[in-house]
């Protein structure tokens, strides 16, 4: 039994990976820069943590090492993707432009002509420094998310073809892409010793209605270099965040046999992810994360709609702990600043058990 708030955010966090109880529902926070700076001066805060303690966010902190490796064009970033800031009306986002291994036909080409980034272009020695007076909270470092990488090294469409008509550059791609994600994990892990409680190992698989590659091609390419690093960050004493959008029921059994920890974002509008079913199917295994609706209760419902969905994802994901209430992906500027207060607010009331 744990009086009404006498938990931090990072105990909190703890107990649900400890399958245990906490006070209260932990909540997180994701959101676009635009929608961060808007609540900001909408409720009078002046830094990112001040916004956080107003809301009773019990967000994750995020480690990462400082690029120190060759030097970088503008908008180009170390495996030589470039980028461009693309102004969608309320704001912008950073879009691939330049896939510098799109040119090359075969893997011989790519072993003559592309130079791989190595562990030793990223500097680990001030991360230690990333999480002082954050001690309270859980902290996020290291993980994995290679094929993200690789459509922007290729191009989406050759990326995917890739997967059928190259295997060959797809497993050398892939295997490089996974080392150097291990190597940063581990570093991750070894720097700051006891102090990672999650690391974020993700890739994007489902859509709406269905998985976006195959439940092979997904097992011959991925699985083996992501059940690498969960292994690894289990060894280090932290756990799996996994980040999957859309409808990912053809494989979340074996997801779950890797043995990933938490689940996000559980969108549950998306074909087969009924809130229900997957806390009854699951729950004694993973801790749910996200789960309130970004596509249309959030951005589109009234207040009321929104503080309906926060008591109906608490009666069903959080009947006994194991949910994490937070937006199913990043709150976008569309989204009135009421409907996001209301969600806090609401979540904050109403959480405690």
């Amino acid at each position: 039994m744990h009086f009404k708030g006498s938990m931090t955010p990072h105990e909190r966090w703890l107990a649900l990976l400890h399958h245990q109880q906490p006070d209260r529902v932990p909540l997180d926070y994701w959101a676009t820069p635009e929608v961060t700076q808007r609540l900001m001066e909408h409720l009078g805060c002046e830094t990112y943590h001040t916004l956080m303690e107003r809301l009773h966010v019990d967000y994750l902190v995020s480690v990462s090492p400082r690029y120190v490796g060759p030097a970088l064009p503008a908008d180009v970033d170390a495996f030589g993707i470039g980028f461009r800031w693309i102004d969608f009306g309320t704001g912008t986002y950073s879009e691939a432009v330049h896939h510098p291994l799109a040119q090359y036909g075969s893997l011989q080409e790519i072993k003559a002509n592309y130079t791989w980034p190595i562990p030793g272009w990223w500097d680990y020695s001030d991360i230690a420094d990333q999480i002082k007076n954050r001690e309270a909270y859980p902290v996020r470092g290291g993980g994995s998310e290679p094929f993200w990488i690789y459509k922007d090294l290729r191009g989406q469409e050759q990326a995917l073809i890739d997967l059928v008509e190259h295997p060959d550059i797809v497993h050398y791609c892939l295997d490089n892409l996974f080392e150097l994600a291990y190597q940063n994990t581990l570093r991750t892990l070894e720097t700051i010793l006891g102090k990672v409680t999650v690391t974020y190992i993700a890739e994007d698989l489902g859509g709406q209605t269905n998985l976006l590659i195959s439940p092979g091609h997904i097992r011959e390419y991925l699985f083996p270099g992501m059940k690498r690093i969960i292994d690894l960050t289990h060894s280090g004493g932290a756990y799996v965040f996994h980040h999957d959008d859309g409808n990912i029921t053809r494989i979340l059994p074996e997801l779950v046999d890797l043995g990933i920890d938490i689940l996000n974002p559980i969108q549950w509008r998306a074909d087969g992810m009924d809130r229900q079913h997957l806390k009854e199917q699951y729950g004694d295994r993973l801790t749910f994360h996200g789960a309130m609706d970004n596509q249309h209760t959030l951005p589109f419902g009234t207040v009321e709609e929104v503080r309906g969905e926060v008591r109906e994802n608490f009666r069903i994901l959080g009947e006994g702990g194991g949910y994490i209430l937070a937006p199913c992906h990043n709150l976008q500027p569309v989204t009135p600043i009421e409907n996001i207060v209301a969600m806090y607010e609401t979540a904050y009331a109403e959480g405690w058990y």
